[in-house]
């Protein structure tokens, strides 16, 4: 047994002189330990003190600096995960793994999944399942939590030293993600909840991290595993994060308010779901129950209050979306193998093609939402009620001009490229929808086509209307309106 206070007392004293070589200071500990068990030890305690682990086997303090937007915008999922996902397949199904009775299996899960889904219904993990989850989900996944990350990162909301709960870790995508997101020189103490088979795909794949993004998977329930537990000195997690997990849980907000609680004071519980309508809407349900209008808690995006005292009522589904990825080689040979599930080919003599992109998931489209316990916000920006017409009273400004400020949470709406385009916007104290129609595009307005999801809005001299048809407001952006983004 190696003296681990020795260990941490060298590392202390040398952290602020030079780099901390295990080479050197296993002579100072007593049993005088093999230089390797003195650099286990130090990669152990590297969070709680501050280090890093170098490629030299080196540890220097780490940086104190916040982490930078890396210019996100991944076109395919990185070669090496894409690799462990294609040997997990091969050491368990054989070189041939999608064809034959395992193909089929692998296939006919990822159809289970995404009826479950759309339908609501529990999802059951086995080992075939859980494959065909990755196989499936990893590429957009691993995407979409780059994203969401960026709104914390453009405000310095992240640090290089992070202690990360993921809960419903599933097969890996998001904390890949995270992974290749972070600087090289961050220092992460990453803890992975999850009870089923997917952890057994999770753990190969969280081997290819680096040197100082530490791993721990504890298979447990979300509801039977402590959060707290992860933090011994009980400073908090920087970093909680339910990614697409959510929907499947039996009481959603009271597993979530208690991980929030477990948050830092300065950190963010970070939660994603599908963009379909149930579990996006069911995803604002779980922010609006968190955080009430009175709340000291704030939503931080994408869904800004931008009146204080407020908070929205309205159906809140809203979703953004990002640049296709390309389809990894495993999706491909899958999908390539089997038949199709276009109901067009079956029509034909009830012969399936193979080959139609049913087995590749290239759409990068999600819900999601950051909440922060100190009640930051990702702009300072709020409504002016002298100025200003708010949401929940617009109904007395129909057939007026107005302004008003809004968040824009939607890409463009309409699917028609002769259409208006049409996006959905909100200022936080909303009770039914409220679009933006954009009938007349110049150089004072264009603002609203271009700003990016999240973006907050000032409309001047927008046209009130409502449309019955959808039991909505329209905000008419035309040849007199002036838009401008201003957060």
């Amino acid at each position: 047994m190696i003296d681990r206070e020795a260990v941490r007392a060298n590392a202390k004293y040398l952290r602020e002189v030079r780099p901390i070589d295990p080479e050197e200071i296993h002579e100072y500990v007593e049993g005088t330990p093999h230089p390797a068990v003195v650099r286990e030890t130090l990669r152990e305690e590297a969070f709680d003190l501050g280090l890093r682990e170098r490629e030299d086997g080196t540890f220097v303090p780490a940086s104190d600096e916040p982490v930078p937007r890396p210019g996100w915008n991944p076109e395919a999922i990185p070669e090496r995960y894409a690799f462990a996902v294609e040997d997990l397949l091969v050491e368990r199904y054989g070189a041939n793994w999608h064809r034959g009775e395992s193909g089929d299996r692998l296939r006919e899960a990822i159809r289970r999944l995404k009826e479950d889904y759309y339908r609501g219904n529990p999802v059951d993990y086995d080992d075939v399942a859980a494959m065909g989850y990755a196989i499936y989900h990893l590429p957009d996944y691993y995407a979409a939590i780059g994203y969401v990350l960026d709104d914390l990162a453009e405000r310095e909301g992240l640090s290089r030293t992070l202690r990360v709960l993921d809960v419903g870790a599933g097969a890996g995508g998001p904390a890949l993600g995270l992974h290749d997101y972070l600087p090289n020189d961050a220092v992460v103490d990453y803890h992975a909840v999850e009870p089923s088979a997917a952890a057994d795909v999770l753990e190969p794949l969280l081997a290819e991290t680096g040197r100082n993004f530490r791993t721990m998977i504890h298979r447990e329930t979300a509801e039977a595993f402590d959060p707290e537990s992860v933090t011994a000195d009980g400073a908090g997690i920087d970093l909680v994060l339910f990614a697409n997990v959510l929907s499947e849980l039996d009481d959603p907000e009271a597993v979530a308010a208690r991980y929030l609680d477990a948050v830092a004071d300065d950190g963010s519980f970070l939660a994603i779901a599908p963009a379909d309508r149930n579990t996006s809407i069911g995803l604002r349900e779980i922010e609006r129950a968190l955080v009430p209008a009175d709340s000291e808690t704030s939503v931080y995006a994408p869904t800004l209050r931008l009146w204080p005292g407020e908070a929205p009522t309205d159906r809140g589904w809203s979703f953004d979306r990002r640049p296709d990825v390309e389809a990894p080689a495993f999706q491909r040979r899958l999908d390539e193998a089997g038949e199709s599930d276009a109901p067009e080919a079956a029509s034909e003599a009830s012969v399936r093609t193979p080959g139609d992109g049913t087995f590749r998931n290239e759409t990068v489209q999600f819900s999601y939402a950051i909440l922060r316990p100190d009640g930051a916000s990702r702009t300072d920006v709020l409504a002016d009620p002298d100025r200003h017409a708010k949401m929940a009273e617009m109904e007395r400004h129909v057939t007026n001009r107005i302004d008003l400020l809004a968040v824009k949470l939607s890409r463009d709406l309409t699917d028609d490229a002769d259409a208006h385009p049409l996006f959905k916007i909100g200022d936080g104290s909303e009770s039914v929808e409220h679009y933006a129609v954009s009938t007349a595009r110049d150089a004072l307005n264009e603002a609203l086509l271009h700003a990016d999801y999240g973006d907050v809005l000032a409309f001047e001299n927008a046209l009130c209307l409502w449309n019955d048809d959808e039991g909505a407001y329209n905000l008419v952006v035309d040849g007199e309106t002036f838009v401008e983004r201003v957060a």
